[in-house]
């Protein structure tokens, strides 16, 4: 059942077509004026507005740029007693989903209802789309609606706020500096820095050195005082990446200052104290290094007062639309392209892969297929070899992904092309499968320049 408007200054046309709607299950209101119309839209939502578009005061063309500036998924369908071919173009342009010729029969109305109505629902799950990447954009991009997802954010906003050590686990290319990230910005100290060392990343010999900083002349090539990590840290938050590399001299003075919140540089003989809380996180299995002693015991449970364990996105596929939209969107800016959608066929086979890579190596396929595609859609040639190879397996998800600047123009474009891929180009064909008419699909295809 669908919330239906429809506008018309003629009481018997708008009652007719209120019953017909009636009789198709659909929660139907009428309207005399484009003004009445407006009054009733800014209290209700509604699916889809029926619009005359010759209506004294008001007329249906300015309705319809009324209600399509509202950003809403409303779709609107314009009506006329009149054969006017110029009115019918300025509403296509300006946003109108199709245009009925009065006098038209019930089988044309419901046909372009129902058309108009699956429309809506493809429009209102890409709004749903953007505004969940918009939302998650501006919180440190961290994107996701599944339940595994869903956990983990939940945890999040739940310990963010507190002083408490947290380990963040999970496999490579999950998200984890992400998630540290976050957890800084939803804390009281998101105004103090957010100091970030990866220790796979350094030699055993400077590790110390960068953790702790060092005193002039302390070394060899230590020309001048340099302060470390934990200093810069001071007040606000110290992200150690990869944790289970810290060599175990250095996991001894960690510790020290996890317990007392004090240490020396380097060739200093001068207690600091520090304030920084502390993130950690790891994609090695700690218990199993604590047992092969490769990793201080007393170290692990410091470090691991607070758990939180990413899952890798083979467990949230769910989420890979929404990370493809997120994706499409920004590879799409900093390439100065237009990609307007991703095929089913894409979305089935990115759903059906195992991901080792994990979220890091989604964002690199995307990236590579924007700078490769040669048209506005990606395709399946634009993926690499190995998940071209791919053969979806039956109930992977049948859609094609959107990013979230997606126009309603895009969305309809993109559904003309693939079913005409779909029907090998035969118009007919393609016309019944979108449930529009054949002089309705040239019209379609000569305004989209799909000829």
């Amino acid at each position: 059942m669908a919330a239906i408007l429809v506008v018309d200054d003629e009481r018997n046309t708008r009652d007719s077509i209120a019953v017909i709607l009636r009789r198709e299950s659909h929660d139907v209101t009428t309207a005399a004026s484009g003004e009445f119309a407006l009054d009733y839209l800014a209290t209700h939502e509604v699916d889809l507005v029926l619009s005359d578009v010759m209506m004294p005061g008001m007329d249906g063309l300015t309705l319809l740029r009324r209600v399509k500036s509202r950003n809403t998924g409303t779709v609107v369908v314009m009506m006329s007693g009149h054969n006017d071919v110029t009115a019918a173009v300025v509403a296509m342009k300006e946003g109108a989903f199709d245009y009925l010729v009065k006098p038209f029969g019930k089988n044309d109305l419901l046909q372009s209802v129902q058309k108009a109505l699956t429309l809506r629902s493809v429009l209102v799950e890409n709004l749903a789309l953007k505004r969940q990447v918009e939302d998650q954009f501006a919180g440190a991009h961290v994107i996701g609606s599944s339940p595994a997802w869903r956990r983990v954010c939940d945890t999040v906003e739940q310990v963010a706020p507190s002083r408490s050590t947290i380990l963040i686990t999970g496999e490579s290319g999950t998200g984890k500096e992400l998630i540290a990230q976050l957890l800084h910005r939803l804390s009281p100290r998101a105004e103090q820095a957010f100091v970030t060392l990866n220790a796979a990343a350094l030699p055993e010999s400077l590790v110390e050195a960068e953790l702790f900083g060092y005193e002039k002349g302390a070394f060899t090539g230590a020309t001048q005082r340099k302060p470390g990590r934990f200093e810069l840290a001071d007040n606000g938050t110290l992200f150690l990446d990869e944790v289970g590399d810290l060599p175990l001299p250095a996991q001894a003075k960690f510790l020290r200052v996890l317990q007392e919140g004090t240490f020396e540089r380097i060739g200093g003989t001068r207690t600091l104290k520090v304030d920084a809380r502390i993130l950690a996180a790891t994609n090695r299995n700690l218990a199993q290094d604590v047992v092969e002693r490769r990793f201080r015991e007393d170290l692990y449970y410091r470090i691991n007062v607070i758990a939180i364990a990413l899952p890798p996105l083979r467990e949230r596929r769910e989420d890979i639309p929404l990370l493809l939209a997120h994706f499409l969107q920004h590879y799409t800016e900093q390439n100065g392209k237009t990609i307007n959608a991703a095929q089913q066929e894409v979305v089935q086979r990115l759903s059906a892969y195992h991901w080792p890579g994990n979220v890091r190596e989604l964002e690199n396929i995307i990236e590579r297929a924007v700078v490769l595609a040669p048209g506005n859609t990606i395709e399946v040639s634009d993926l690499p070899p190995h998940l071209q190879a791919i053969k979806p397996q039956p109930g992977m998800p049948h859609q094609f992904v959107f990013p979230p600047k997606a126009t309603l123009e895009d969305i309809e474009r993109e559904a003309i092309v693939q079913a005409l891929q779909q029907h090998h180009g035969n118009r007919q064909a393609t016309a019944r499968r979108l449930g529009i008419s054949l002089a309705t699909l040239y019209r379609k295809l000569k305004t989209y320049n799909l000829s």
